[in-house]
């Protein structure tokens, strides 16, 4: 598992990366200069991308958590960190093209980003919870 996590912490690292340039070279290209959530994806997986599967990689060196319940944990966390990251990119697209949203769109976007959350949230505990009961 700890390869696992060392792959998927280079995943998000190339993600991020790839989120930074397309937020720079986009907003360059498009002439825009005002303040976007695009600005965001690149933070976001590097964050809760690569820095926390190292995290979970170095937990599970030394705890060996990673049982059948965390590995879905682990599935849903990425599922919530993607959608969350869709729901950015789009309602940065959408700023930067200055696209008027009704409210109907603005919320969903929205939406979309707050279900990520909260699947990263819930996934977060239980992950959590799996390394606690190994830490006793």
């Amino acid at each position: 598992m700890t390869k696992r996590y060392a792959n998927y912490a280079l995943a998000y690292a190339l993600a991020a990366m790839a989120g930074g340039v397309f937020y720079r070279e986009f907003t360059k290209f498009q002439q825009f200069t005002g303040k976007t959530t695009l600005s965001v994806v690149h933070t976001h997986y590097f964050l809760l991308g690569m820095f926390f599967f190292l995290l979970l990689m170095l937990a599970e060196k030394s705890l060996s958590f990673s049982g059948s319940r965390a590995a879905k944990a682990v599935v849903t966390y990425q599922a919530g960190l993607n959608i969350t990251a869709l729901g950015l990119l789009a309602r940065g697209l959408t700023q930067v093209w200055g696209t008027a949203l009704s409210r109907g769109m603005d919320a969903s976007l929205s939406g979309v980003s707050g279900i990520g959350h909260i699947l990263m949230g819930v996934s977060l505990v239980l992950i959590l919870l799996d390394i606690r009961k190994k830490a006793a």
